[in-house]
């Protein structure tokens, strides 16, 4: 039998524009704000950061404006412990900044990253350090969405057939709809997934995107490139699609203080164990602890069980991991003895 592909170990590239974020603290909506919080967000740089704390080398690739909040930025990303020395420093553009507008219906989030250092990064980034000794390069849907270059500087990432690229592609489809305004992101951002390894997508995501109607089972059949497919159904469950069928892990169930953060948390962790050659349960495990390490935050970047609480809870019994509660501010499993 063929062992189930797996990326090679080795450091990750994480490719994307982070912005400066203001959001209300604490949490309510702009118009009633007495203050704002200063913090940093990037679906890229999640994954990047995410990736450190599993252990994994992950550098993060970009491009911030000579100003204080790109410091703040690369200050933040490398604090993480992910290796920030190829980001570029535009002396012409700014940093881009985004603020969040909590609600009684959910976080809404305001972009202000036009003409960006970031939107200006082309196809040239992948000619050199540290893409070419890459194992993984991961990239998202916003990307594409920033502009023109941008959108080349994906498109040919994904260009080469998987065989023949030196290393393997992540993309997470990350549809961010106020990005897409013409009305052209299901025909890119598909035919962008099905280039890749690995993909990741919401069903609901994809619903919007490609059919309100669409299954897991559809989606397969959408985007059958990849050698991996993991489809995320909210806080029910999370299915990976290979050439060896399927495997479906339920979420943990826990209580959410912000959801903004937590999808960057489990693809993260799903690399983390692939990249440790796991088998896929316990892949999509890792991706699911990680993804409570985001929601029980108002950032996007929350802290990790100890390692020895990963150890276990990948070994609960499967009756054991679907009762399993994490509870509120604490990652003890002691509840589970």
């Amino acid at each position: 039998m063929t062992a189930a592909w797996r990326p090679a170990p080795g450091p990750v590239v994480c490719l994307g524009e982070t912005m400066a974020a203001l959001a209300p603290d604490p949490p309510r909506p702009l118009t009633e704000a007495g203050q704002l919080r200063l913090s940093v967000a990037g679906a890229e740089s999640n994954v990047a950061m995410y990736l450190a704390d599993h252990g994994v080398p992950a550098h993060w690739l970009s491009a911030v404006g000579d100003d204080p909040l790109g410091r703040r930025v690369r200050a933040a990303v490398a604090a993480a412990g992910v290796n920030v020395t190829r980001v570029r420093t535009d002396p012409h553009r700014p940093t881009g900044l985004l603020l969040k507008n909590p609600g009684p219906a959910g976080t809404g989030v305001h972009y202000y990253r036009a003409g960006s250092a970031a939107s200006a990064l082309g196809p040239d980034l992948l000619d050199g350090e540290p893409v070419r000794s890459a194992a993984l390069l991961h990239l998202t849907g916003i990307t594409p969405a920033l502009s023109a270059s941008c959108r080349a500087l994906v498109t040919r990432a994904l260009d080469t057939p998987a065989a023949e690229r030196p290393y393997a592609v992540s993309f997470d489809v990350n549809h961010r709809a106020a990005l897409w305004p013409d009305g052209t992101a299901p025909t890119v951002l598909r035919a962008l997934a099905d280039r890749a390894d690995i993909v990741f997508v919401g069903l609901d995501e994809a619903q919007q995107l490609w059919g309100a109607d669409l299954t897991v089972t559809g989606l397969r059949d959408l985007l059958p490139g990849p050698r991996i497919l993991v489809v995320k159904d909210g806080a029910r469950a999370a299915t990976a699609l290979t050439g060896e069928g399927a495997c479906t892990v339920p979420a943990l169930r826990t209580a959410v203080v912000e959801p903004v953060g937590a999808g960057d948390a489990f693809a993260a962790g799903f690399l983390a164990g692939l990249l440790r050659a796991e088998p896929l349960h316990r892949a999509l495990r890792l991706g699911h602890l990680t993804a409570v390490s985001a929601l029980g935050v108002t950032g996007d970047h929350g802290p990790l069980p100890e390692t020895t609480d990963i150890a276990r809870l990948l070994e609960l019994p499967e009756p054991d991991w679907q009762r399993y509660r994490v509870p509120s501010g604490s990652w003890s499993i002691k509840a589970m003895e």
